[in-house]
């Protein structure tokens, strides 16, 4: 995407040097009563653009600052969000398991049924 924006910038700026030869001719422009600027026409063509470029670039490189803080903040939030619920995972799978009864599938009441043992009724793996 670069190279494109590249060669539309060189093209954009060999027409504005094509155009500034065959232009360069001397205008007059009356900014008061008394006051006269005279200046060649590609150098009022080229302030054209800046007046008309400049606060739209200035515009896009706001909002796209604006947006980059937001998505760091966002980022940074899921970021927190996500240690605090794996420092909440890691206090409770620390906590002691205290001696309970055996079910009938020989596991500790809680822990979750084995799906590749065979002597599981309710397991999934059983093909059944």
């Amino acid at each position: 995407m670069k190279i494109l924006r590249t060669i539309m910038w060189i093209l954009a700026a060999l027409c504005f040097l094509i155009f500034a030869s065959y232009n360069w001719r001397p205008v007059e422009l009356t900014l008061w009563q008394n006051l006269v600027l005279e200046t060649k026409v590609p150098v009022l063509a080229l302030l054209a653009f800046a007046a008309g470029f400049v606060p739209l670039w200035a515009y896009h490189l706001s909002v796209k600052w604006a947006l980059n803080r937001r998505v760091r903040a966002l980022e940074n939030s899921l970021k927190n969000m996500a240690l605090a619920r794996q420092a909440e995972t890691a206090v409770s799978n620390a906590a002691p398991i205290v001696d309970s009864p055996v079910d009938k599938a020989g596991t500790k009441a809680g822990e979750p049924a084995d799906p590749f043992n065979p002597s599981n009724p309710g397991s999934e793996g059983d093909g059944a």
